[in-house]
């Protein structure tokens, strides 16, 4: 998976990762886009399709996009072979709570981002001021500050949150929150649901 580069410098901070798409061989690293009916069970029959197999979900988020239709959507990043791949992706949308499945990394270019919360703990005016220097290089900014703390979110796409994190480390690094990833295709193509006789 070929990320393009971001402007400037290879540190330079972006609020997200635009990804060229490509067929399913270019990578070992999936991003899946899954539109599901919002109602109790869902969430925990996807986890399980996926546990069953011996599938692993590298990161998983889900929330409602939909009110009216009560729809959720579900991003998960997995890795595995093409065709374990192929086969993840056709056993998600026999499921009858899903409504649609794309796999992003086959269907063009498509906008991933995550959100991190990183912990520095150390000197104020040593530990503190370098990791400033750092979070400014790389879009991250100071959401709390105490005499011994300091907190930074960073809003940009998997691998530069890790830079950022790699980084960070030898200054104090002490505790990291962070979501999954979220993503979406770019151009007019747009996720939407099957009705539920289309499914399966």
């Amino acid at each position: 998976m070929d990320m393009a580069s971001p402007p400037g410098t290879k540190d330079e901070h972006v609020s997200g990762g635009v990804y060229e798409g490509g067929t399913v061989e270019d990578s070992s690293r999936y991003c899946f886009a899954v539109l599901v009916d919002n109602e109790p069970g869902v969430l925990a029959r996807v986890i399980g399709l996926f546990s069953g197999r011996g599938y692993n979900i590298e990161s998983l988020t889900v929330d409602e996009v939909d009110r009216e239709n009560r729809l959720s959507r579900i991003t998960i990043v997995t890795t595995g072979a093409p065709s374990i791949v192929e086969q993840i992706k056709a056993q998600l949308g026999r499921l009858v709570p899903v409504r649609e499945v794309v796999n992003l990394n086959t269907q063009g270019r498509f906008v991933e981002s995550c959100v991190a919360f990183v912990k520095v703990v150390g000197d104020p005016e040593t530990v503190h001021a370098d990791a400033k220097l750092v979070a400014r290089k790389y879009g991250a900014r100071v959401v709390d500050e105490t005499d011994n703390a300091i907190i930074f979110e960073i809003t940009s796409d998997f691998d530069q949150i890790e830079r950022f994190i790699e980084k960070i480390r030898p200054l104090g690094l002490a505790e990291i929150a962070r979501t999954g990833s979220v993503g979406i295709g770019c151009g007019e193509a747009v996720l939407k649901a099957k009705k539920l006789k289309e499914v399966g």
